[in-house]
């Protein structure tokens, strides 16, 4: 007589086992007709489980992400179902849920074209229609791989040869279509009405360049049509601020193949740098930190004791000299750990904060390099903060405050917070570990932030807390950490002396803003389309003169602008007035300002906004004055 507890804190008894789909429609048929799946004592499980056991149970709808996960897998075996049945020989292998959709992966004789997506796409709609029942199958190991080798699906053969003997083997069934899948799926195909295939592109199998190249089809999955059409929006946006194709148009940086995942940055590209450069160095500075400067190239033997050599390796690069082993630094830590250990510090100079903006290369694939947001040469906004365990939650609530007025001035309004805890692969005891955590938690609550649990994802020497930021497309980011560490200075022998005259070695909390400036500049550009907010804009104000006549007063301006800090250029061309408007907004310039006789006449100048608003005839003072205060404003 299993009974079941609902999330709602109510119970339900039954005499006998039960189905999800039973409780379901028990407990209204309104649910029973949404359920896509239920969650058995935290196990995703299908409408047809039987539960025989007391139990917790929630039933999982489209409202839920677990219900979206589940049709877009469901949808995943609807598509390779199509193409069986358009292209019999094609051979399926496997179709996860990704971001936002999924894919499925064949073996075919030749490329699939966009008519065959098309194509597809109907028959899948048609398949759908005939709501066929989604039924799961349990099949002996050996049994399973004889019925796919007797239909030649050669693959899903090799796929069930590597599972172990003890476990079991799953097939589902719909229609005339069984696919091996461990599930859950939706209850039948009739629930699967809102999806679109995207593109093809390679993949090899088993992501092994040694195996055959197989067709990768994209599709993404909704609960609505509404939602599907907000996603196909946003990928349009998403390709319209695509970072690579601004930086061209708006000529701020490049990258070529001679120097892959290295960044060639162009004049307006690097004044964008050094407006983000130091607002950190302020930052820095308003919050007690010492800026300092680390060698790029260390011995080997230095990233030996620090673990790093152990647990990195594979994504440093390398060189030698004079029988040495050097390591050019993936990041910043041991540099600072040294320049730590060469003074003599008391518990009196404790919290000790070093900053830098430091200079970073990672062996990263080059098939996973990509604009600005993947490179191998990056600058870090790091600083490493050498502290007592008393000081710990202070410095983690400084850093959490700075961080939030940092993103709200760059346009960063929502942001999520995860503790990420330890890993499988860490050093340091348990003991340690379990300290860590709970002092970063506390942290977090003592100040009211609101945050997640990311299991296993902290760094292998300590658990962080992770920032992640929402942008204008609602596209999430992660860049703001701040970790904590008791193992390195203690493996590094940094070292202090206490109040009562002994030994210890301190705390060590690594902490970073935007991360790699390079991918926060990407995320900006993407975020802003290109249009920087007035304080950031590479250039805020053009000058554009009607005639010759107009140059000196239009050359005199210019100077003044620069007098003043303002970032100004001018457009002395022989062309059309309109044209220069019109080239100058391409390039996402705040403010256009116009000179012609009456500006000359009167010693003013008229403004124009980006966005067309025409400010009219103005004094420069009035105007510097507007400019000041925005820039100021962070407006």
């Amino acid at each position: 007589m299993p009974e079941i507890r609902l999330p709602d804190g109510s119970t339900r008894s039954y005499s006998k086992n039960i189905t999800v789909a039973d409780v379901a429609l028990d407990i209204g048929e309104g649910l029973a007709r949404a359920a896509l799946a239920g969650k058995v004592d935290d196990q995703l499980v299908d409408l047809s489980y039987e539960i025989s056991s007391d139990s917790n149970l929630s039933i999982i709808t489209a409202r839920d992400q677990e219900g979206i996960d589940v049709i877009r897998h469901s949808t995943a075996h609807l598509l390779a179902y199509a193409v069986k049945e358009l292209f019999p020989d094609a051979q399926v292998t496997i179709g996860p849920v990704i971001d936002n959709g999924f894919y499925y992966d064949f073996s075919y004789k030749r490329p699939f074209t966009p008519e065959d997506l098309t194509t597809i796409e109907k028959k899948m709609a048609e398949l759908a229609k005939k709501d066929f029942t989604v039924e799961r199958i349990v099949m002996d190991r050996k049994e399973a791989i004889k019925h796919f080798k007797s239909i030649k699906e050669e693959y899903k053969s090799e796929i069930i040869e590597s599972i172990p003997d003890a476990e079991e083997v799953s097939l589902y069934k719909e229609g005339d279509f069984i696919d091996l899948c461990k599930g859950p799926h939706v209850p039948s195909t009739g629930k699967l009405k809102v999806f679109k295939l995207m593109k093809v592109a390679g993949a090899y199998w088993r992501g092994d360049s040694n195996n055959e190249m197989l067709q990768r089809i994209y599709g993404t999955a909704w609960a609505t049509k509404d939602e599907l059409k907000e996603y196909l929006y946003r990928l349009e946006e998403a390709e319209k601020r695509d970072h690579r194709k601004l930086g061209k148009q708006l000529d701020l940086f490049h990258i070529q193949d001679n120097a892959p995942g290295m960044v060639f940055w162009h004049a307006k590209g690097w004044a964008l740098w050094l407006v983000v450069e130091g607002y950190i160095r302020q930052m820095f500075k308003d919050y007690g930190y010492k800026e300092i400067r680390t060698p790029t190239v260390l011995d080997k033997t230095l990233w030996e004791k620090s673990g790093h050599w152990e647990n990195y390796q594979d994504h440093m690069f390398t060189t030698a000299s004079e029988n040495r082993v050097y390591a050019v630094k993936p990041m910043n830590c041991p540099g600072h750990v040294e320049v730590f250990k060469k003074t003599l510090h008391s518990y009196r100079d404790l919290p000790l904060r070093l900053a830098e903006l430091g200079s970073c290369h990672r062996n990263e694939p080059s098939g996973a390099l990509h604009g600005l947001m993947r490179v191998r040469g990056f600058t870090q906004d790091d600083a490493h903060i050498f502290c007592t365990e008393a000081q710990v939650k202070d410095e983690v609530k400084s850093f959490n405050d700075m961080l939030y007025k940092a993103y709200q001035d760059f346009g960063f309004k929502d942001v999520e917070v995860v503790l990420s805890t330890r890993p499988e692969k860490r050093i340091g005891s348990d003991e340690i570990w379990d300290k860590s955590e709970e002092a970063l938690g506390s942290a977090l609550k003592e100040v009211g932030q609101e945050y997640k649990i990311q299991p296993g994802e902290g760094a292998f020497y300590g658990p962080k807390i992770e920032y992640i930021l929402k942008d204008s497309l609602g596209r999430i980011w992660q860049c703001g950490t701040i970790q904590l560490d008791f193992n390195l200075p203690k493996r590094l022998g940094a070292e202090y002396i206490d109040e009562d005259n002994s030994k210890k070695h301190p705390v060590m909390l690594h902490r970073v803003i935007v991360g790699s400036m390079e991918r926060f500049i990407g995320i900006l550009i993407e975020h802003y389309a290109g249009l920087m907010p007035l304080w950031l804009a590479p250039i805020q104000v053009i000058l554009l003169n009607i005639a010759d006549a107009h140059k000196p007063y239009t050359e005199k301006l210019k100077s003044r602008f620069e007098e003043n800090g303002i970032r100004c250029e001018s457009d002395l061309r022989n062309e059309k007035i309109t044209y220069k408007i019109r080239e100058h907004s391409i390039q996402r310039i705040p403010y256009l300002v116009v000179i012609g006789d009456r500006e000359v006449q009167e010693q003013q100048v008229t403004v124009r906004a980006h966005n067309g608003d025409d400010l009219g005839l103005m004094s420069f003072d009035s105007f510097l004055d507007k400019l000041k205060k925005d820039i100021d404003n962070k407006i």
